[in-house]
């Protein structure tokens, strides 16, 4: 009930960091543990419960930001269940005590935090290399496709390009419908331009979407219109017309059984597209990134680079580049997370994968058939 009003990604995050709790309580306590001192309200229970997690969580080997919003989620839960329970059970006198105590734990455990990774951080966007090996493999025509169906091909590419070119988030991507693409004549450059639409899908809501982890938009700051180039949006047309098929659902993304793609079989795929990549390849990605697979999240941070050095480079400062990137890649205008990306921008190795017509990608536009 509290977590109403999250994404359906972020409730299930939240979900399994309190079942992390729920586990540790288990197996130093006992089953049920966490549920009987919440019932019973007893402080003194929950504050062991809660020291020992946090001490758990803080002795791992490698820690990071996620650690964090663990123990954070955690200690939110046990907080807000029993500010719950006592509010609606307890008499009065009982309540300023539980009240008290509460206000104690809140205060102790509230300064602890788990230690951060020493660890700097690492630029998350593809080597060129790797990105040049990814348009190479995913073409539908390529020997060294991983995939044997023309329709999974195509299924696989499309992902590729929109997630790569458009900057969308998995969730995002798996929203689209197959009408997406808009076009209209544009008076001030006099010549006709392509959009999508980046939002809640009409359908999600009806019973057309059967999948168990259904996609949502994650805040009111990414619904946003994109432009989209010519190339991408035949390549989608032909896709829709070719070998999308005609499943009863109205999203773009199809699989083989005719039902919409999962967040699930979308990470299974990227983890056959890695598997398929050249050892060669796979090195610089180990020596550059320190990851051994590519993750449809990649793809948006590597659009985020280079469309942040293509701004700069027509002439846009810095903090009006930034302002525009957080209207493309749907983040607040108080957003940190274009900063994260601008010491990346001048990294030859990367930029040069695309000339400054990023959308135009030539060299595999060839390779498919009209």
């Amino acid at each position: 009930m509290s977590n109403h009003d999250l994404a359906a990604s972020s409730q299930v995050k939240k979900l399994r960091y309190i079942e992390s709790l729920y586990g540790h309580a288990d197996r130093q306590f006992g089953a049920h543990a966490l549920d009987d001192a919440l019932g019973n309200l007893n402080d003194v229970v929950l504050a062991e419960i809660l020291e020992s997690w946090f001490i758990s969580i803080r002795n791992q080997p490698s820690v990071g930001p996620a650690d964090e919003s663990r123990w954070r989620a955690g200690l939110a839960f046990v907080g807000s269940v029993v500010t719950w329970l006592s509010k609606s059970t307890l008499p009065t006198d009982r309540l300023r005590q539980i009240e008290a105590r509460l206000h104690r734990l809140s205060h102790l455990y509230g300064q602890l935090h788990v230690r951060r990774s020493r660890q700097p951080s690492q630029v998350r966007s593809l080597p060129a290399s790797v990105i040049k090996a990814l348009y190479e493999m995913l073409d539908p025509t390529s020997a060294t496709n991983p995939f044997a169906r023309q329709h999974t091909r195509w299924l696989a590419f499309i992902s590729f390009l929109l997630m790569l070119h458009q900057g969308l988030r998995r969730g995002e991507l798996l929203l689209l419908t197959a009408d997406v693409i808009k076009d209209g004549f544009d008076e001030r450059q006099q010549r006709s331009r392509c959009w999508m639409n980046v939002q809640e899908s009409p359908y999600s809501d009806d019973g057309d979407d059967p999948r168990y982890s259904r996609p949502s938009i994650k805040s009111a700051n990414s619904v946003r219109q994109l432009p989209v180039s010519e190339a991408v949006a035949g390549l989608m047309q032909t896709y829709v017309e070719n070998y999308r098929g005609r499943p009863g659902h109205a999203f773009l993304l199809n699989t083989q059984q005719d039902s919409p793609l999962s967040t699930e079989s979308l990470t299974k795929m990227f983890l056959k597209i890695s598997a398929g990549l050249p050892p060669s390849i796979l090195r610089e990605l180990k020596d550059r990134s320190g990851k051994q697979s590519v993750t449809p999240h990649d793809l948006r941070h590597t659009c985020a680079v280079v469309r942040l050095n293509q701004l700069l480079h027509h002439g846009d400062s810095m903090d009006e580049a930034l302002q525009k990137l957080r209207a493309f890649f749907g983040w607040s205008r108080e957003s940190q997370m274009p900063v994260r990306y601008a010491r990346a921008v001048f990294e030859d190795r990367l930029s040069s994968v695309w000339n400054n017509a990023f959308d135009d990608r030539v060299e595999i536009l060839r390779a498919i058939p009209s």
